[in-house]
């Protein structure tokens, strides 16, 4: 069952769906997913292109919240436990499935999907959420940097096939879900379905920011929704960085 007040937009081919939303948020009466059965430029975190094979997902949830830029950023966290929802409901399991901070979802240790967050028009403009999950096939070594973790794929991870179709369904409806908890009673309910969920909570892990390196155990995740790296100088709070184990 679609989510009422969520509106839908399937198509054939696009650039990318976050540019898509780009293009449409101004328009828009309300949030709406857009959804895309193939990118020739899809887009992951930090400007790195994100491959997208053929049955694979890639959508985009276009909205316009009302809070202020700090509070709109955890709907990240929103956006990863209704990932985690979707892929349980669509193969009856939550075998296998973890949540990396700060964005993405793993399944049997590999990267299953990832979720990119990008304000459309600044403060007060829409939200892009764009979400990309490896249903049928995932990259190739070659296709990742040195160092991260290899991507997997649904089918190959699971034995079942889904369709772009029949995860958008039950995407959208996890998503509406856990945003009208996160608008009713703010972070904490999110956060502590997340850390439930954590990959390597109380392990050790590397954060490379833009600049530095960290060596240290994962924490916790804060009430602003970073990450908190205890090291053998301090305890961080790393507020974005990229995480390797």
């Amino acid at each position: 069952m679609w989510p009422d007040g969520y509106g839908k937009r399937a198509l054939a081919e696009v650039d990318s769906t976050n540019a898509e939303a780009a293009r449409i948020a101004a328009d828009l009466a309300g949030p709406e997913w857009v959804c895309a059965l193939r990118q020739t430029a899809g887009r992951g975190r930090r400007g790195r292109a994100w491959v997208n094979n053929a049955g694979n997902f890639a959508a985009t949830l276009v909205m316009r919240p009302t809070e202020a830029p700090e509070v709109v950023a955890l709907r990240s966290f929103v956006a990863s436990l209704a990932l985690r929802d979707a892929v349980e409901a669509v193969t009856g399991t939550a075998a296998g499935l973890a949540l990396k901070w700060p964005n993405d979802v793993l399944l049997n240790g590999g990267k299953l999907a990832g979720i990119l967050l990008e304000n459309l028009g600044g403060p007060g403009g829409h939200l892009a959420i764009g979400i990309g999950v490896n249903l049928i096939a995932a990259p190739g070594a070659d296709d990742v940097e040195e160092g991260a973790l290899r991507p997997v794929s649904l089918l190959e991870e699971t034995g079942k096939r889904v369709s772009p179709e029949q995860m958008l369904e039950a995407l959208a409806q996890a998503y509406a879900v856990w945003e009208t908890r996160f608008v009713t009673y703010g972070f904490e309910p999110v956060r502590s379905a997340w850390l439930k969920d954590a990959a390597r909570l109380g392990e050790e892990m590397t954060a490379r920011t833009g600049c530095e390196t960290h060596h240290g155990t994962f924490e916790t995740v804060d009430e602003a929704g970073n990450l908190v790296l205890k090291t053998p100088k301090a305890r961080l709070s790393i507020v974005a960085a990229d995480i390797f184990f």
